[in-house]
């Protein structure tokens, strides 16, 4: 047994299995102190602090506390953070928790929660359009990656919302469209930046790829016959699958190219990075 058990830990199997228990004893707890939540009104949830113990968990996308909690208490979706006044949703939509925030979406209190608006007068439209900071992952490559899912995140928000809020001005008279771009700009900046280095790079070296082929086109191997001018090696296979290789080779890298220069022509706007 000690053997096993030390091959274990060479293997570090005991950590995955330790790590296992701890959730199952988490998991077993949180149900525990749901079973004492159930019943509460929202004032006695208040008291016991039991809104502050949701709203981080929001933050840090822990779906499976925030879906146990509101199980045990639906009326903690109308909670909100006491310094901003953002709720849930909110909170959700700025940190890009996605999970939690369709798991949200799903209560049907989703409608009029949309209409709040926190101390600057911010829709959750607003709060999409905000770059906060802890939304750089590193699971993104990049900042032209980063902008992009910015822009997908502020579309898919937009989507949602009623049309009374597409157009809503918050205390700075800035609209959600106007506040993405004036909050992403510096990020833009960088993403161009990022894009255009990298596509520098890559024309490079498809250039002379697309060089390469070019000469191996139209210098034919082992040369032409005297008395017809044909290639020597006309029929042979492998000739013909050297044309053909050549041929496919010469038309992707003339694509890539193609490609590398629009992006390096591009004029880096907020569409163009979801395009990409």
């Amino acid at each position: 047994r000690g053997f096993v058990w030390n091959l274990l830990k060479i293997l570090e199997i005991d950590q995955i299995y330790e790590l296992k228990l701890l959730h199952h004893q988490s998991k077993i707890l949180l149900l525990c102190m749901c079973q004492v939540l159930q019943g509460l009104n929202f004032q006695q949830l208040e008291k016991g602090k039991v809104i502050e113990a949701i709203i981080k968990p929001v933050k840090e996308g822990r779906v499976e506390f925030v879906t146990e909690i509101l199980k045990a208490c639906p009326d903690l979706v109308w909670c909100a953070e006491k310094s901003t006044k953002r709720d849930i949703f909110m909170l959700a939509v700025l940190h890009r928790q996605d999970e939690v925030f369709r798991l949200l979406c799903k209560s049907p209190a989703k409608n009029p929660k949309f209409a709040v608006v926190d101390l600057d007068r911010n829709t959750i439209l607003h709060i999409a359009a905000m770059f906060e900071p802890s939304a750089r992952s590193n699971t993104v490559p990049g900042a032209a990656f980063l902008m992009q899912r910015e822009v997908q995140w502020y579309k898919e928000v937009e989507s949602i919302v009623p049309p009374s809020i597409l157009n809503s001005s918050n205390a700075n008279g800035k609209r959600p469209r106007e506040f993405f771009t004036k909050s992403h700009k510096e990020l833009v900046k960088e993403g161009e930046k990022w894009m255009k280095g990298t596509a520098s790079s890559c024309t490079v070296v498809a250039a002379l790829i697309v060089t390469i082929m070019f000469a191996a086109a139209i210098t034919i191997p082992g040369g032409n016959k005297q008395d017809s001018g044909l290639p020597t090696f006309l029929k042979e296979k492998v000739f013909m699958v050297f044309i053909i290789s050549d041929a496919l080779s010469l038309l992707s890298t003339s694509t890539s190219l193609l490609l590398f220069l629009g992006i390096l022509t591009s004029r880096y706007a907020e569409e163009d990075f979801l395009k990409s």
